[in-house]
């Protein structure tokens, strides 16, 4: 039985050396490397790139050579771009588990932000679909710079034609977070009641006129100053959370979608009907260690044991769905709600307004035509 303890002690040890070392090389942050922008050049381009983990003051427009299609591929001159509170993250590099991901100590890739809307310049071999001159519309990491390479058989779709590129640029990460949130998590049904948590935000506009195009009864939850817009999106009810606590109130519903983690899973419970969903797609939680996966680790702990379903959501580019959004933007059933434009140049600005959580729909970044002697 001694032996055994010692045994159990050592192990115990030895798991939390491993822990304590496995934390330490997580956090672990590299000195920024001072690089200058060099002239933009022929051959270069311009683009937003971060080198260590931090505030926005680690957002750099440096020159970078231009890249050229490989075969099944894309060379798109980017003409907008947006940005999504997941860049922010990744530019802090928390909660860092989201170091496993993007490298330790440093990002591994540069590049940064994710959509994009702009021009097809030029088509790699066995490119079959696209031509130079297409106006197309998704998501790449590197988007916020002059141009960006991808895929044919990926993120990429044609933009329709009654949609600007700033609204395109848009859509892709927060449209299809609502999009696939509401009908593969929360599996909406036409006639439902639904709310959306978070209505005036990126997903949360989106969230609104999808589940309306579909015939639920949509509740918006949002501050007083997005009353008016989100009644503009056709939200049948809107909350006003300054004043209601919806989590309160007699009101019951089939499906929650929640972008912000502003209430507790008990509270969310409470307004669901007995085999209601409960789909938790953002949090405002920045702490460094798990920060806004929290509160989707313990729905996936309590949800097997209660009649609800309690589901943490991460989107998946594919172009399938960017295709069903391109149908709907044509339509006129969803549109882009754009709170603040900026350059390029002004990435770092941008960055900062959307850290601070007020920004009424998407924050969207123009990229004009390089100046290039």
């Amino acid at each position: 039985m001694r032996i055994l303890r010692r045994v159990l002690a050592a192990i115990a040890l030895l798991v939390a050396l491993g822990v304590a070392a496995l934390a330490l090389v997580l956090r672990h942050d590299s000195p920024c490397p001072g690089v200058a922008a060099p002239a933009l050049t022929a051959g270069g381009m311009q683009a937003i790139v971060y080198r260590c983990y931090g505030s926005p003051q680690v957002l750099k427009l440096e020159t970078l050579a231009k890249p050229s299609p490989a075969a099944r591929e894309l060379l798109v001159r980017v003409r907008a771009a947006s940005l999504n509170p997941i860049d922010w993250h990744y530019m802090r590099g928390t909660p860092y588990l989201v170091r496993t991901d993007s490298g330790l100590g440093a990002p591994d890739n540069p590049r940064f932000g994710g959509d994009f809307a702009g021009t097809v310049e030029a088509v790699g071999a066995d490119v079959t679909h696209f031509h130079p001159g297409d106006e197309v519309f998704g998501g790449k990491n590197g988007a916020l710079a002059d141009y960006v390479v991808v895929r044919e058989d990926r993120s990429v779709v044609l933009k329709p034609a009654n949609v600007s590129f700033e609204e395109a640029a848009a859509v892709p990460v927060a449209g299809l977070t609502a999009l696939q949130a509401l009908r593969d998590k929360g599996q909406l049904r036409a006639g439902q009641s639904v709310l959306i948590n978070g209505a005036s935000g990126g997903v949360g506009t989106f969230a609104v006129q999808i589940a309306k195009a579909w015939g639920a009864q949509v509740t918006a939850v949002c501050g007083t100053r997005a009353v008016p817009l989100v009644q503009s999106l056709g939200a049948d009810h809107v909350i006003d959370y300054s004043r209601e606590d919806f989590t309160r109130g007699a009101v019951r519903y089939d499906l929650i979608l929640d972008t912000v983690g502003s209430h507790t899973l008990s509270e969310y419970r409470r307004v669901l009907t007995p085999h209601g969903t409960l789909v938790l797609v953002g949090a405002n939680d920045k702490g460094v260690w798990i920060g806004p996966l929290l509160p989707s680790l313990k729905a996936l702990a309590l949800s097997p044991f209660v009649s609800q379903r309690l589901l943490p959501f991460l989107a998946e580019f594919n172009p399938k769905d960017l295709e069903t959004l391109r149908a709907m933007l044509e339509k006129g059933e969803i549109k882009p709600v754009i709170d603040r434009r900026y350059s390029l140049e002004q990435v770092p600005e941008a960055m900062r307004y959307l850290e601070e959580g007020h920004a009424h729909g998407k924050v969207v970044i123009d990229v004009p035509a390089p100046a290039v002697p």
